[in-house]
């Protein structure tokens, strides 16, 4: 993991904890957390991008089921991601 030293000695005591519980979590329940801790910070809610995204979703996810397009493994994706940035 990359730079946590430097994270956690800007933390109190109390979150310093929280979060390396947080980071011995499964990954798929660290992305929630991390999701919904995102969410937390921005209270400001615009409700035509709010809609503009509910299209948006409803309009991809019909393009996965209906086979109009493929999905990407997410081994693959972090394979990629990977090699993208050890290549720069």
């Amino acid at each position: 993991m990359f730079g946590r030293v430097s994270i956690i000695s800007n933390m109190t005591q109390d979150t310093r904890e929280l979060l390396q519980k947080a980071l011995a979590l499964p990954e798929s329940e660290r992305a929630e957390l991390a999701g919904n801790l995102l969410s937390s910070l921005d209270t400001t809610i615009d409700p035509d991008v709010d809609a503009a995204w509910q299209q948006e979703v409803a309009r991809r996810l019909d393009e996965v089921q209906s086979g109009k397009v493929e999905t990407i493994p997410w081994e693959e994706v972090q394979q990629k991601g990977r090699k993208l940035l050890h290549d720069k």
